[in-house]
């Protein structure tokens, strides 16, 4: 199982924000992409904070309550971003996840943004191996 890596069962293609998007295109964004969250990058694809439901609904509850402007990714995003390396082996990432709120985390190579991956990705690959352990133990 230690040979399992992030890098098997990470999302390639995950929705990328940026600090002076509106919420409320996050909103769309994420909807539309069945997402609960997901980086905020810069041009360079360098991972500079992340953005969840839980932030957009906080902010524009407000916004809307005040009818103020829309408020910008940048004005709500998280900038302390745990980050995993696509080397990581899945059994790393489920040992530090059971310790760590986040339910998905930004795959960074090289400093910049290769994907995500999700606690249900790395339920994916644990099942995966749990089903091949009692296919050779018949």
């Amino acid at each position: 199982m230690e040979s399992i890596l992030v890098r098997d069962y990470m999302l390639p293609q995950p929705v990328i924000f940026h600090p002076q998007q509106p919420l409320t295109e996050v909103v769309n964004e994420l909807m539309q992409h069945n997402q609960i969250g997901g980086p905020v990058c810069d041009a360079q694809l360098h991972v500079v904070g992340w953005i969840s439901e839980q932030d957009c609904v906080h902010r524009l509850l407000d916004d809307t309550y005040h009818c103020e402007s829309v408020s910008l990714v940048d004005d709500v995003m998280r900038k302390d971003v745990l980050t995993v390396d696509p080397q990581m082996s899945i059994v790393e990432l489920a040992q530090m996840i059971t310790g760590q709120k986040p339910k998905m985390y930004p795959v960074v190579e090289q400093d910049k943004l290769i994907g995500i991956i999700t606690r249900r990705e790395v339920l994916k690959a644990i099942s995966a191996q749990l089903d091949s352990c009692f296919v050779h133990k018949k």
